[in-house]
């Protein structure tokens, strides 16, 4: 796996949520802090999404916006729009239903109506992939002809299967489009980043040689990888890797390269059956003592201890 889709796997819990949503104007809704990220992506309309921290910001027809740490937060068809809790007005509706008709019945026209896809993730928030934590609160990205075709085609995937009616797999094809979804938005972001004002990861992602090495580690992370080595996979000198990782990854190679060993650990605990001997191997320690001491040293706690306070935790995203 690549780097960006090793850092979203390594968060990822539980499975995520989302639904078609139709709302008439006049509408304000409120999202409680929640352990994950969530988005909405406008299908109809226009509304304002709310944030904790910073001003508004307007959504337009096409429009995502996507929240990688869930603080809370609020959208309406105005900005001033008081708000009410989600659960009390938002329905998920297919997009063909009955209430079109009737909405057109009582007088309310196509201006007042919005209809956007809602979903969210379960993210652990313990510990956030530095790739990840470098996204801004708010990432909106506009709907623009010709960008990011994937994001666009997984939209369209996603809104198809939310229009109503049990398909065939839908249970499969849902929780797969929404993390294909989440890639693409996350990509989406370092994409749209200037080239020229690129910094952190998203000049990391874009140097050949820094991504070279981040590809070992994440490649091999049982490698006993020193900075001679990862500097020769990078074809750098020495120095001149060490100080060009650090600048952009933003910690030293070494440093990175135990920190994600410890991640790779954290996850086969968590999702797997591996006897601690067989967990230690996999992240390059030749002993379950001394993997157990690095371990305890990350995380505060031992493997074994760790495992029992994260297996089965499964709960999905709660509704609304």
């Amino acid at each position: 796996m690549d780097v960006l889709s090793d850092a979203i796997s390594a968060m990822r819990l539980g499975r995520p949520h989302s639904s078609r949503t139709v709302l008439d104007a006049p509408w304000g809704v409120r999202f409680d802090p929640q352990p994950g990220a969530g988005f909405h992506v406008l299908l109809k309309g226009t509304c304002w999404l709310i944030p904790t921290v910073g001003g508004p910001v307007r959504l337009g027809v096409g429009d995502v916006a996507f929240l990688p740490r869930e603080l809370g937060h609020g959208i309406a068809d105005v900005p001033d729009r008081p708000l009410a809790d989600a659960r009390s007005l938002i329905r998920p509706q297919a997009a063909d239903s009955d209430a079109t008709a009737d909405a057109n019945a009582n007088g309310r026209g196509a201006d007042v109506r919005t209809e956007m896809l809602c979903g969210a993730y379960r993210l652990d928030q313990t510990r956030v992939h530095p790739l990840l934590a470098e996204l801004p609160d708010v990432v909106h990205i506009p709907a623009r002809i010709g960008r990011h075709p994937s994001l666009r085609g997984a939209i369209e995937l996603l809104g198809r299967e939310l229009d109503g009616g049990t398909r065939h797999g839908g249970d499969a094809a849902l929780p797969a489009l929404l993390d294909i979804l989440l890639l693409y938005m996350v990509r989406a972001w370092y994409e749209d980043r200037p080239a020229d004002e690129a910094t952190g990861w998203a000049a990391a992602l874009r140097d050949p040689a820094v991504a070279a090495a981040l590809r070992g580690v994440h490649d091999e992370p049982a490698r006993p990888w020193t900075v001679r080595s990862l500097a020769g996979r990078a074809g750098l000198s020495r120095a001149a890797f060490a100080r060009r990782f650090t600048a952009t990854v933003g910690s030293p190679p070494l440093a990175y390269a135990t920190w994600w060993r410890m991640t790779v650990a954290a996850r086969l605990l968590r999702d797997s059956d591996l006897p601690l001997r067989a967990v230690a191997e996999r992240v390059g320690y030749a002993s379950e003592f001394a993997f157990a001491k690095a371990f305890k040293r990350e995380f505060a706690e031992a493997p074994g201890r760790f495992r029992e306070a994260v297996r089965g935790d499964d709960r999905p995203w709660p509704e609304g």
